[in-house]
Parts: C-alpha cells; sequence; structure tokens
C-alpha cells in the first residue's frame, strides 16, 4: 500500500470505488438506503425473498455461483461494508461495521461477485454445504447463512458561513432597542426546557432479547434441517476491477443495516420459512384421448 493510503488510513477509511453501471430498481430489493439483491449468476434470476419470523431469506441453489447486488437509492455517495457468512468480503477478516466497504455513487449499482483477492480479481460466491464453506475452511462456521451490508452516509464539509453586510447606524440603534424590549418580555414568560430526546435505535442492530430469539430459532433450524446447511465457497478466480478513494463516515454507527439469511429450499420448507411443494392433482377430463391436437409426424 502507498503512502496516499496510509495517510488516508489515519484520516478516514480507505475504501473502495466500485467501477459499475448505474441500473433501475429490481423488483425483490430489500433495505431503505440501499437496495440489495441475491442474484443467481448461472441462471440470471434475481432471488425471490420471503419473510419468516421478522426475517429475509432466500432459497439458494446448490453449486450456483451468486452475486451481492447493491444499489445506492441516495443522492449523495455511501459505503456498503459487506459481509457473508460473518466474514468481510474484502480483507477475508471476521466481519466488523468499522472495517472497509465499496463505495457507490448516487444512484450507482455494483454487483459483488466474490471475495475480492486484488484490485482486479475476486474468487466467485457460490452455493455449497457448510464444510465447504470459506467461513468454515478458514476455522469460522458459526455465522454460515447469513449476508449482512451495512450502509453509511458521507460526512460532508460544512457550508461557509455568511458574513452580514453592516448597517446604518439609525436601524442599529432601533434594532437594538428592540432587541432589549423583547429579550425582557422573554425572560418573563420563557417555560421551562423540555427534556431532552431520547436516542432512537438503529435500524438492524437488535436488542440481546431478540438476538437470543434468533439463536434458539438457529438451533432450531439446524435441527430441522433434512438437507446440509448451505453455505458460501471459495469459488474460481475471475475479473472483477476496482479503483480507490477516501470516504469519511458521518457516523460510526451504520445508518442501515441490512440482514439476509439463505438456506437451500428443501431446508427452507422444514424450516416453514416456504410451503411444502405440492404436486398439481390431475384433473379428470371429460375427452382424455383428445388433449393434443394432431399434426402429420416427420418421416423417418
Amino acid at each position: 500500500m502507498n503512502t496516499t493510503c496510509h495517510t488516508l488510513r489515519r484520516l478516514a477509511l480507505p475504501a473502495l470505488a466500485a467501477l459499475a453501471v448505474l441500473a433501475a430498481l429490481p423488483a425483490h430489493a430489500v433495505g431503505r438506503l440501499a437496495d440489495i439483491n441475491i442474484v443467481d449468476r448461472d441462471s440470471g434470476e434475481t432471488l425471490s425473498v420471503y419473510q419468516h419470523r421478522g426475517e429475509y431469506w432466500v432459497a439458494g441453489r446448490p453449486g450456483a455461483r451468486y452475486a451481492v447486488s447493491v444499489r445506492n437509492a441516495l443522492n449523495g455517495r455511501v459505503m456498503s461494508v459487506v459481509s457473508v457468512d460473518g466474514v468481510n468480503v474484502i480483507s477475508g477478516e471476521t466481519a466488523a461495521l468499522e472495517q472497509t466497504g465499496y463505495v457507490l455513487s448516487p444512484w450507482q449499482q455494483y454487483d459483488i461477485t466474490g471475495w475480492r483477492k486484488s484490485d482486479a480479481e475476486v474468487a466467485a460466491f457460490h452455493f455449497t454445504n457448510l464444510s465447504g464453506s470459506y467461513a468454515a475452511r478458514t476455522g469460522r462456521p458459526a455465522h454460515v447463512g447469513v449476508i449482512g451490508v451495512a450502509v453509511f452516509r458521507e460526512k460532508l464539509a460544512p457550508p461557509p458561513a455568511s458574513v452580514p453586510l453592516p448597517e446604518a447606524p439609525s436601524s442599529w440603534r432601533e434594532r437594538r432597542e428592540l432587541n432589549e424590549s423583547e429579550h425582557s418580555s422573554l425572560e418573563r414568560s420563557a417555560p421551562a426546557s423540555p427534556a431532552p430526546a431520547a436516542e432512537s435505535p438503529v435500524a438492524g442492530l437488535g436488542s440481546a432479547k431478540s438476538q437470543s430469539h434468533n439463536e434458539a430459532a438457529d438451533a432450531m433450524r439446524r435441527s430441522a434441517s433434512p438437507a446440509p446447511r448451505l453455505g458460501t465457497g471459495h469459488g474460481e478466480r475471475e475479473g472483477s476491477w476496482v479503483g480507490h478513494t477516501s470516504f469519511e463516515r458521518r457516523s460510526a454507527r451504520p445508518d442501515e443495516v441490512i440482514r439476509i439469511r439463505y438456506d437451500s429450499r428443501v431446508n427452507l420448507i422444514a424450516m416453514g420459512v416456504l410451503p411444502p411443494d405440492v404436486e398439481p392433482v390431475a384433473q379428470p377430463q371429460p375427452f382424455p384421448g383428445s388433449r393434443h391436437t394432431r399434426y402429420a409426424p416427420d418421416p423417418s
């Protein structure tokens, strides 16, 4: 890393600027400040999102490559810190909110297709069994099955202060006398100061109670899964180019945290996230021998 990058690390967290194009709002997006989709890269399908017990779920197809698609929904730059299976997708570290992420320009969309290996390559994401996941192979299997995106707004420089023009002497004296009169009236009738407002919770950061509930639900999920749980593998290397930029967060706390769980379709059915697959029942037909129009066959 060059000297400039080290300087930026002290001033503001360095981040990767995604070189991507603008895209329209997709149909299955999750999020308020950013639209998040999970895309099956082999079929081109944007995976449907299901809500179950307060969480978002998608059904992954074992063996399929996938992408985490992020679209900035704001008219200003944002940084998205992205984790898969509890691992930062850029650095490979156990994910934390203060780590680096992808910087998106206003309305920009970018597909994160793998674990970043350099400014020009990633190792492709693909759905695989838990034991074959990158997190498990690096000794961190506890958080397999979840994709997280923490969105940070950018801190902007304050506008320059305006300098008032000097007033005429007579106007200044009149204004001073009026201000003194109003100040005296306010001192006699000013009400008590209201109590400070309570701090609002940050979206996506759950309480200890909800965390305990989720841990219990995870235990039930493990016991109910009829097939091995899905994780995300470290696939083949492929081209993916990014640049570097500086980004100062408006706050140390994210403006939004988006969490999407995933597993195989058969496991989501077993958990009750999806209804069971039902084979269509054949209906009786009055002319069963005439259901298909007959045409002349090709010669042999």
